[in-house]
């Protein structure tokens, strides 16, 4: 059975559906509007530019991905390959990163990892297949399918953004748990990716980032 996605034209409309059934992302709406149809095109290029972002800044992750671009051009399995680890550092990749981005490119290669396929499946096939490859968890196969697929009822429990918005609207305590944040999270089904896109465009404008 497969998840049910989101489109530009129905975030707003999910987003009204998860406010009446959980007021307290009113206040997001009331204060904000609602969130930006983030989107990325779910292909090895985007996993890629998740991978640099994991624990650190988008805008340093960013900075990576741009220098990676300008050096080869093109963003494919092939090309990562051919770099050094000594290229890849001066792409501001760290030695653990260099290593997931050439094992993620060694898998599409060898063709164990057919990504245009992957789209196609359900949740938890995607996330068993990605996670299998070096380097990527959770949060990254969490992030792929909030931004790139859209599936509708996804919470990143590893996000510090959303984590963190709950904690600045006083939605749970600032030494809440990782069971907690989950508990609070399940009134927000089916609709916990429409809370997440919520919670994000909450820090950004509170932060007063720029993305």
């Amino acid at each position: 059975m497969f998840a049910e996605i989101f489109t530009e034209e129905t975030l707003p409309v999910f987003t009204d559906s998860l406010i009446k059934q959980n007021a307290h992302f009113q206040v997001i709406v009331d204060k904000y509007g609602y969130p930006p149809y983030w989107h990325r095109t779910p292909n090895f290029e985007t996993l890629i530019k998740i991978i640099l972002e994991q624990q650190i800044s988008l805008a340093s992750a960013k900075a990576a991905y741009d220098k990676l671009e300008e050096k080869i051009v093109e963003i494919n399995p092939e090309n990562i390959l051919a770099l050094t680890d000594k290229e890849l550092k001066d792409c501001y990749f760290s030695r653990q990163k260099a290593a997931y981005a050439k094992d993620l490119s060694s898998e599409v290669l060898a063709k164990r990892l057919d990504i245009e396929t992957l789209n196609q499946k359900s949740a938890s096939e995607i996330r068993t297949q990605l996670t299998a490859v070096r380097g990527i968890g959770n949060w990254t196969v969490d992030v792929y399918l909030l931004l790139c697929l859209h599936h509708l009822d996804i919470f990143p429990i590893g996000d510090l953004a959303a984590v963190n918005s709950l904690k600045m609207l006083g939605l749970v305590d600032k030494q809440s748990s990782k069971e907690d944040i989950l508990a609070l999270m399940e009134t927000a089904k089916p609709y916990r990716s429409i809370a997440t896109y919520l919670l994000w465009h909450y820090y950004i404008q509170e932060k007063g980032l720029k993305i």
